[in-house]
């Protein structure tokens, strides 16, 4: 299920990306608001291949380069988080006043599913401090097959 991204998010991530690229010397471009509205119009992890395919449903002129440009630009300015998942793939999630949460990626369909889970978070604390370990950061990924693809494993006769 897809859900929809509140335009007050657009709105919030136009502003901040104004002020950052305005600190940096930088010039705002119809293309690159373009593309972010793109990007925070969806959700999901995205790849640039993929944004660049939305963006140019709105403006065939926008190439690759000028997406991998503004998500380079969305992540310094902390609105967007690189994601490299296995596979080699980067993608892409808004970053926008987003709290910590893990990931749960499909290894036959590639769908990827968040989760919060403050037991795991609470337990890895713990690990951390019995290993006189101070975490900065960190990150979740659980591999394995989603609840389609093993329906499907399990009945192959099954239609998609």
């Amino acid at each position: 299920m897809k859900r929809t991204v509140p335009k007050k998010v657009s709105t919030a991530a136009h502003e901040r990306l104004a002020s950052w690229i305005a600190a940096r010397g930088l010039k705002s471009t119809r293309q690159r608001d373009l593309i972010v509205d793109t990007f925070f119009s969806q959700t999901g992890h995205l790849s640039v291949d993929e944004l660049v395919e939305k963006a140019k449903q709105r403006d065939p002129s926008i190439g690759a380069a000028t997406v991998y440009r503004t998500m380079k630009i969305l992540t310094d300015a902390g609105l967007a988080s690189a994601r490299h998942f296995e596979g080699g793939q980067t993608r892409y999630e808004g970053a926008l006043d987003r709290h910590h949460h893990d990931h749960l990626i499909c290894t036959s369909c590639g769908n990827i599913a968040e989760f919060e889970n403050e037991r795991i978070e609470e337990l890895q604390d713990r690990v951390a401090e019995e290993h006189g370990f101070t975490v900065t950061h960190h990150k979740l990924e659980l591999y394995g097959l989603c609840a389609a693809c093993q329906q499907r494993q399990s009945n192959p006769n099954r239609q998609r």
